[in-house]
């Protein structure tokens, strides 16, 4: 693929991206993170208000260190995946202990941070610091199929291949390889979209392998997801939120009142038990607390 690929992208990327904090000139390199934390399987729209309260609260990674980790699962209020507010404060720690304070730069570093994985290491690389590095999402995986490869949807993750083909495409000049990068995302996100593509308008649709081959949608056969109301994850979340609400101790036959389903409610306490949000209080299995 030629250069005419990111200068395009680019191109439609000035018109129409999204105005989004962590894409504003001097934006830290911990509000680039705690961002990419929220932002797993998280809607952007859910995210903003939050990540707004995080920094004003916890500018620093110092400050949230300080904090006691309840107070992270507090804050993370209505995000969903709660564990990954127990991973932030412990990443927040790690920084504050093994790099000073400063969220490192190098995506190694990066990697042995608690509840960083290859593609929030890479992100931030890129997007706080401007590293020439490959990243790769769901939105960059469907661009690159459809465009590079002639296939109506990306498959199955691959790391090694996904980083491959990325990394054939990123600019040699690092600021430009960041730019193209959210570039590349934004399209995924908003253009290229999985069940709706805007081909006709599509900056690159005289270069679309795919569309150039017919444009033809495959069936995804996805399942599903699991009915939401009534399940354990319901049950888990109105456990929760009782004691972000309650700020202290809850006796269990209080916290029962959130779930009044008891088999549903004792799997569920034993299941926050065992991923660190809730921790007993006073005489074990009389009362419980956030950590």
């Amino acid at each position: 693929m030629d250069a005419r690929l990111a200068d395009r992208l680019i191109a439609w990327y000035d018109v129409h991206r999204r105005e989004l904090p962590w894409r504003e000139p001097g934006f830290p390199a911990w509000g680039t993170l705690v961002s990419e934390f929220m932002l797993q399987q998280t809607p952007v729209s859910r995210v903003l208000p939050r990540l707004a309260e995080w920094l004003e609260r916890w500018p620093a990674p110092a400050d949230l260190a300080a904090a006691a980790p309840g107070e992270a699962v507090r804050a993370w209020a209505n995000l969903g995946y709660p564990r990954r507010a127990l991973w932030l404060h412990e990443a927040a720690v790690q920084i504050r202990d093994r790099h000073g304070g400063v969220v490192p730069a190098e995506v190694t570093e990066l990697l042995a941070l608690r509840g960083v994985g290859a593609y929030t290491a890479r992100a931030v690389a890129v997007f706080a610091y401007g590293r020439r590095e490959p990243v790769v999402d769901t939105n960059i995986r469907r661009v690159i199929a459809r465009v590079v490869e002639g296939e109506p949807d990306a498959g199955a993750p691959r790391e090694a291949r996904d980083l491959a083909g990325m990394a054939a495409l990123l600019p040699q000049e690092p600021e430009r390889a960041a730019r193209f990068t959210a570039a590349i995302m934004e399209f995924g996100a908003l253009a290229c979209t999985a069940r709706a593509p805007a081909c006709p308008e599509c900056p690159l649709r005289s270069m679309c392998a795919w569309q150039l081959s017919g444009g033809v949608v495959r069936p995804t056969g996805k399942p599903r997801q699991a009915r939401y109301e009534g399940s354990d994850r319901q049950a888990r979340g109105a456990v929760l939120r009782a004691l972000r609400e309650a700020h202290g101790p809850l006796p269990v036959d209080a916290l029962a009142r959130a779930w009044p389903e008891r088999l549903q409610f004792d799997r569920a306490v034993l299941g926050l038990l065992d991923d660190g949000l809730i921790v007993p209080a006073g005489a074990e299995g009389t009362a419980y607390a956030l950590p």
